[in-house]
């Protein structure tokens, strides 16, 4: 039998059924039961009802919670590695990594649940607003659409669902086509921990079926993470709903001459291909000061060569496949049109089904794809540059603007970079890839919309609601 659909706290299945196959081999996983308009309806109809008992709920309550929830995902914690490892080709390393920063995100709702304030604040800085006294406190927004990409499923659900309920929501967890298998173990864990059923709900759904959501108006907020392309349509049909969009990225790393090569070398090659390349902060583009170019080029393919392709399954596995041969194929094209257009290739190339190989490419050029998008592939390029300048222009020069690295002991550079590097985070001897679940985590320009971390996803899953009190 298929897994099923969680609305309201009642299991569902449905005719329309999508199978599940592990990207490694092609086999069959499982398969799962796909929402109907009228799943959609129901949870949403759902939420509404639950929303009149999160609301409710005592900081100490929503905290609970969430630390029961962090408990039961620790003792499923090898069934949630196994579960990413089939439907997503995840390697075990980065499936352990994974799970581990899940739990770290629940601990860190369940605290952030008991800190939700506000403010007293004088209102009589003016004449009218004498003998009066202001507050703020923060109210829960209504129902959460979440809506998860493949990369990675578990923590990038918790990034949602621990706010939402720290906050009061009640929330609809829709996972990616490509990997819902973990999300159900998630789902089933949410039940368990004690959330009221009413409040959540976790649809399988096929993505133009999921639009009758975000026009929905009982949805109050739609929390997206995935492809620019999806988000901002998805932001364009929204209407009234508040909408935060964690989006793609083509992140460049600047390692200047007076940086530990030898550090930036290995930190870059564990950036750039972890996951297979599929991380939007993955780095895409290395540029290096040109007197250490070859030096540190050197340095970075001996460290790319270390890494062993193939069976995610096997713990010594540092890349495992693509999610699936179409997005493997395209990272070929993408890779082959560069060289036609005069690139080298340093390392790489050479696609054997869903497994890419770690790429390493010189003298491209800015206009070319594998540098002005998003790849989301074990693909990099390297790039020499002479002045500083010159640097901070090329990383700025595109549409994206999500995360950045730059190496350099140069206290001046870092406080210049950190003024006109065009990105959302920046990190200073650290590359693009740098990422702990408390941090403000978003990106500017074509890379999103509003930041995720616990805290300041709270901020966007509320509203502020002002009182003043006449004394008089």
């Amino acid at each position: 039998m298929s897994k099923r659909n969680l609305i309201g706290g009642e299991w569902r299945g449905s005719d329309d059924v999508m199978e599940v196959r592990f990207p490694y081999d092609g086999s069959l996983v499982d398969s799962v039961s796909m929402a109907s308009a009228a799943d959609m309806d129901a949870a949403m109809a759902a939420a509404v009802d639950g929303f009149e008992v999160t609301r409710k709920l005592p900081s100490h309550r929503r905290s609970e919670i969430l630390s029961n929830m962090a408990g039961l995902l620790r003792a499923r914690f090898d069934e949630v590695v196994e579960a990413m490892i089939l439907e997503g080709g995840k390697n075990r390393k980065t499936a352990i990594g994974e799970t581990t920063r899940a739990l770290e995100t629940l601990k860190i709702s369940a605290e952030e649940a008991r800190r939700i304030g506000g403010e007293v604040f004088s209102i009589d800085w003016t004449a009218a607003g004498e003998n009066r006294q202001g507050f703020t406190r923060r109210q829960p927004v209504g129902a959460v659409l979440g809506i998860t990409p493949f990369n990675y499923p578990i923590n990038l659900a918790c990034h949602k669902i621990g706010p939402a309920i720290a906050a009061g929501n009640p929330i609809i967890i829709k996972p990616a086509e490509k990997t819902p298998l973990s999300t159900i173990i998630l789902a089933e864990i949410v039940l368990e921990a004690g959330f009221p059923p009413a409040a959540f709900s976790m649809l399988n759904a096929w993505g133009p079926d999921s639009e009758l959501m975000v026009t929905d108006p009982r949805v109050a907020m739609i929390s997206f993470t995935g492809s620019g392309a999806v988000g901002w349509m998805l932001k364009s049909k929204a209407g009234q709903k508040k909408v935060t969009l964690e989006l793609g990225g083509n992140a460049g790393v600047i390692v200047h001459k007076d940086a530990d090569l030898e550090d930036a070398a290995a930190q870059a090659a564990a950036g750039a291909f972890a996951n297979a390349g599929q991380n939007c902060i993955s780095v895409q583009r290395l540029l290096i000061q040109r007197d250490v170019f070859e030096d540190f080029a050197d340095l970075f393919v001996e460290q790319v060569g270390a890494l062993k392709v193939g069976d995610p399954r096997d713990p010594d596995v540092d890349i495992g496949p693509m999610i699936s041969l179409r997005d493997a194929e395209r990272a070929e094209a993408w890779v082959n049109e560069a060289q036609g257009a005069g690139a080298s290739l340093l390392v790489g190339g050479g696609r054997d089904g869903t497994l890419f190989p770690p790429t390493v490419m010189t003298e491209t050029a800015p206009n070319m794809r594998v540098n002005c998008e998003e790849v989301f592939a074990p693909v990099v390029t390297i790039s020499a540059y002479d002045s500083w300048d010159e640097a901070v222009a090329l990383i700025n020069d595109g549409p994206y603007g999500l995360q950045a690295g730059v190496f350099t002991s140069d206290i001046k550079r870092v406080m210049d970079a950190w003024d006109r590097v065009e990105v959302g985070g920046l990190h200073i001897n650290a590359v693009s890839t740098f990422r702990v679940d408390h941090m403000p985590y978003g990106g500017v320009k074509a890379s999103g919309y509003g930041r995720e971390g616990i805290k300041y996803a709270i901020e966007d899953m509320t509203e502020l609601r002002l009182m003043t009190l006449n004394l008089r």
